[in-house]
Formats: structure tokens, C-alpha cells, sequence
């Protein structure tokens, strides 16, 4: 770190890798799978630095001490900090989609900064999960958000949950809807939260646009898009709006 330089995230740090713990403690252990990826994969060693998280928004610079056997033990270099959350805050709420879709779409959210991803049961969706279906691709999809959010070096993990029905989209704060015949991004108002509604490859039906009512509708291109690439899409044009709470919105 540059000295006199407050730090406003993992990512601003010059670190080999990031990771998160269940406590910042001034020594640290990290074992398990966290540590086998520290160990065995990023192969750091003693004497290099480390940010580590909780997945809430605290982080905390760390020095390697040692590392054998998928241990790796760290020492606090610097204080705790606090990541500030980005405002408006951030949900992409999008239609299931079929294969490894849904991992790419997680993934990316992730690196660009969503709070929450939440899929949803359209009525076009082709997906339909059933109970244990559900459960094993909600966890796969959370270990997916965690390796992004390592390789990305953020301070919060994002919340990964659905599939909600679309009827609950009505009442979702700040709801925006991606449609060809919307705004640019913008010209949208800002508020305190959105969720931006992403549908699935043959669009929302009429009884679930209806359902949107005079929610804004954001426009992203004119060309027609893959559901994946219309989520992925709607959060970078979002994010750009996006600010601390100290910084002036754009």
C-alpha cells in the first residue's frame, strides 16, 4: 500500500491473493478448501501479502507467515476496514436459462458488483427445478459468486437465492425492467435500491409486463439478446451509475 493512501477496497491493495475467513483475528489460519487454493493453487509464500474478508464488507491486510500442508498461516499487516457499500444498491433478478448458463451469469454479476442475484420462474422459462435439483444448483451457483468474489477482491459476498415467481417482482424495490423499447441507463431515476427484472430468452409474456405496471424500462441496445448477455449487460450499464456514499451520483 502507497503510505498516507487509505485503501477503499481489497482490490486497491497490491496482494497476491484474496480470500475470506470467518474472523479477522490478528493471526489467522486458513485450512480447508480456502486453504488448499491458497496453498496448492496460488502457491503463496511466506512474506507476501494477503487481503482477507468476511464476506460482509470488513477486510483486513495480512502477511504470509507460512504455508505446509493446506495450511496457511497469516498475520494482520494493517487495521480492520470497511468496504462502503455501493449506492444505489444493486439486484439482478433474471429468468432461469439452460446448461452453465446461470454459472456465467453469477459469475460476471459478481465481478461487477451486484448485491444480489435472485433467478426467477418465468413463464417462457424452459428450466423448471424441482426441490433437490434446486437446492444443489443454488449452492453450486454460491460457490461460483465465492471464487468471483475472491478473483475480484471484493469485501461482500453476494446473496445467490430463487427461484422466486415472477408475480414477486411486483412489490421488489426500485424494479426496473430491461425491454428494447426503454432508456438508456442514464436516464434513469436514481432511488435507494434497484432490481433490474431480466427475462428469459422468448421475453416477458403480456400478463407479466402488465404485472411491471410503470416500472422504468431500461434499454440495452438495439440488437435482440441472449438472456445471459441481457443480465450481464443491464448490471454494467447500472454500475456505472453506481457511487459510494461519499462520492457524488453520476
Amino acid at each position: 500500500m502507497d503510505k498516507g493512501v487509505t485503501p477503499a477496497c481489497p482490490a486497491d491493495v497490491d496482494a497476491t491473493a484474496h480470500v475470506f475467513v470467518e474472523r479477522l483475528d490478528d493471526s489467522v489460519r486458513v485450512e480447508g478448501e480456502e486453504g488448499h487454493h491458497l496453498a496448492r493453487v496460488r502457491r503463496v509464500r511466506a512474506g507476501e501479502t494477503i487481503t482477507a474478508a468476511d464476506g460482509f464488507g470488513r477486510w483486513r491486510v495480512y502477511r504470509v507467515q507460512s504455508n505446509a500442508d493446506g495450511c496457511v498461516a497469516l498475520s494482520a499487516e494493517s487495521d480492520i476496514a470497511h468496504e462502503l457499500p455501493l449506492h444505489p444498491s444493486l439486484t439482478v433478478a433474471c429468468a432461469l436459462t439452460k446448461g452453465e448458463r446461470p454459472e456465467l451469469v453469477v459469475q460476471k454479476l459478481t465481478e461487477l458488483g451486484a448485491d444480489a442475484v435472485y433467478l426467477v420462474r418465468a413463464a417462457r422459462s424452459v428450466v423448471r427445478w424441482d426441490a433437490s435439483r434446486e437446492a444443489n444448483a443454488l449452492g453450486r451457483l454460491r460457490r461460483v459468486a465465492h471464487e468471483a468474489a475472491a478473483q475480484c477482491r471484493r469485501a461482500r459476498l453476494p446473496v445467490i437465492d430463487g427461484p422466486l415467481p415472477t408475480e414477486e417482482l411486483r412489490t421488489a424495490p426500485g424494479l426496473i425492467v430491461a425491454d428494447r423499447g426503454g432508456v438508456p441507463a442514464t436516464e434513469l431515476p436514481l432511488a435507494e435500491s434497484w432490481t433490474v427484472a431480466v427475462g428469459p430468452e422468448g421475453g416477458w409474456d403480456d400478463a407479466e409486463l402488465r404485472s411491471f405496471g410503470a416500472a422504468p424500462r431500461l434499454a440495452l441496445g438495439r440488437f435482440v439478446l441472449r438472456a445471459e448477455t441481457a443480465a450481464i449487460a443491464a448490471a454494467a450499464a447500472l454500475t456505472g451509475r453506481r457511487t459510494t456514499a461519499d462520492a457524488p451520483p453520476a
